[in-house]
């Protein structure tokens, strides 16, 4: 059941059997940019332009999430919502769409993969949605509408302690969690906490028993008294005290938004047996993979990214000796010719990341007046940053393909290369076109400046000519940047 999904969570949600996970925990992306360019920035110790954009860009109300946020109402009815929920969707939708488009695109992006999250869940099961303060509102209304107002069993509060500098408001110190079941009749295990360093020998409501054991008489209304063991701690509330992950932790990975294992922890014992399913759909760096590990649970993480599912396998799986296609698998990923165009014919966005990524590259979504480029490879020249365009043709290709492909290259302020990615085998013509844009001359090395690889050139181990890109691995600080 172990297994790593790489690709678009949605995507993966729909192929997956109705109510098949017992706990599913998400921190879903708040602002993609920002996520994406720090895994940038802590995978090649470079920092990111500005002007380059995430692949997956969820606040961006596109015309695929404006249609999605008009479908909303009939997928709804369709899962049993009921109708003043539907019609409230409705309303909301009119509203922001003029107000907060970006915060519309936001909700459509979370509200479609929410239902489907409820689908998959068991009657027992559990979902905890790690919020930020730009929606929590709002994606509360969503979880009232998917799950029902009733089903929310607590607001958790985790509260840490971290260096904070001067600002005019008060300073951060919590994150908020949303945790929903999708009955009354949930799996919840006691979860109890010391009582720190009071003493029962320093407390004249504690005496001890017949075997030396410290307790308190606890009264309740109707029925007799019972013992409360000191030993046995008390029950753990609402605020959770774990500490950050700050930037000596030995447990940091380098990711932008990783979560202590502490926490992970937590919400797996707390709301899970041994051998449940455990799920997380943003699985990022790996944490609840982890934390499931190390409580024995099945788990399912899934990430659009490859550089998340490569960390996870590196970092966090290694260290406990599985052995992939064993005790795991990893699906999504293209290992021969054909599985690639499977996937360039099931999805050709995700197509287009892997052969990105696949190549050391990083995703945009970037647009263009030439439809777009499709990524970037970073290297230095001095103390900047220079870039390799890459453009990605998973269908028919033509000697056109390239002449746009260096009207890009002419136009784009601080590329000094470009790569063209297909499936198919390029013409003549188009090899004629890549070699008339000469070269790209850094060091007294000559590089093409165009060059073309096929997916077979690609398994077959070759990969792009250019000056390498620095990598900095700070050791003395615990932080892990991946070889690209």
């Amino acid at each position: 059941m172990n297994k790593l999904f790489y690709g678009d969570n949605l995507s993966v949600m729909r192929r997956m059997p109705a109510e098949s996970v017992d706990l599913i925990y998400l921190d879903p992306p708040f602002n993609s940019n920002r996520s994406y360019n720090l895994l940038y920035k802590n995978t090649t110790g470079l920092p990111i332009p500005e002007q380059i954009e995430a692949f997956c860009d969820t606040w961006e109300l596109d015309y695929e999430k404006s249609a999605i946020a008009h479908d909303i109402p009939g997928i709804m009815q369709k899962y049993g919502i009921q109708n003043d929920v539907v019609q409230f969707w409705y309303y909301l939708v009119t509203a922001l769409k003029s107000t907060n488009p970006r915060l519309l695109a936001y909700l459509v992006y979370m509200t479609i993969r929410l239902i489907e999250m409820h689908r998959i869940l068991k009657p027992a099961g559990s979902l905890y949605l790690h919020c930020d303060p730009t929606a929590s509102h709002y994606l509360k209304i969503v979880m009232d509408s998917v799950f029902g107002q009733n089903q929310i069993r607590n607001e958790i509060i985790w509260h840490y302690k971290r260096y904070t500098a001067k600002s005019g408001q008060f300073q951060k110190l919590h994150d908020v969690l949303f945790w929903y079941s999708k009955t009354n009749d949930y799996t919840f295990n006691d979860m109890r906490e010391d009582y720190g360093a009071k003493s029962g020998i320093n407390d004249s409501h504690y005496k001890q028993d017949e075997n030396g054991k410290w307790f308190r008489w606890q009264k309740r209304k109707g029925a007799d008294p019972y013992k409360v063991y000191l030993s046995e701690g008390r029950r753990m509330g609402d605020v959770w005290e774990i500490p950050f992950i700050n930037a000596s932790s030995k447990e940091r990975l380098g990711y932008p938004t990783q979560k202590p294992l502490a926490l992970l922890e937590r919400i797996i014992k707390a709301s899970s047996k041994e051998n449940d399913v455990v799920f997380d759909p943003f699985c990022g760096c790996g944490t609840t993979v982890e934390a499931a590990i190390k409580n024995h649970r099945q788990w399912i993480g899934c990430d659009i990214a490859i550089h998340s599912i490569k960390l996870i396998q590196d970092t966090r799986i290694k260290k406990y000796g599985f052995v992939e296609n064993v005790e795991y698998t990893i699906e999504g990923i293209p290992q021969s010719i054909e599985q690639a165009r499977y996937l360039f014919e099931q999805d050709p966005f995700q197509f287009q990341y892997w052969a990105v990524e696949k190549t050391g590259g990083f995703c945009s979504n970037k647009k263009t007046a030439d439809k777009g480029i499709d990524g970037r490879i970073y290297f230095e020249t001095g103390n900047v940053l220079s870039s390799m365009v890459l453009s990605v043709k998973g269908g028919n290709i033509k000697p056109g393909d390239i002449r746009e492909l260096r009207g890009v290259l002419e136009r784009e302020k601080g590329t000094e290369m470009a790569g063209f990615i297909c499936l198919k085998k390029p013409t003549k013509a188009m090899e004629q076109e890549a070699d008339a844009a000469g070269f790209y001359e850094y060091h007294g090395v000559k590089y093409p400046r165009i060059q073309i690889l096929t997916i077979e050139d690609i398994f077959n181990g070759k990969n792009w000519c250019c000056p390498s890109v620095v990598k900095t691995v700070r050791k003395e600080r615990g932080e892990t940047f991946l070889a690209l």
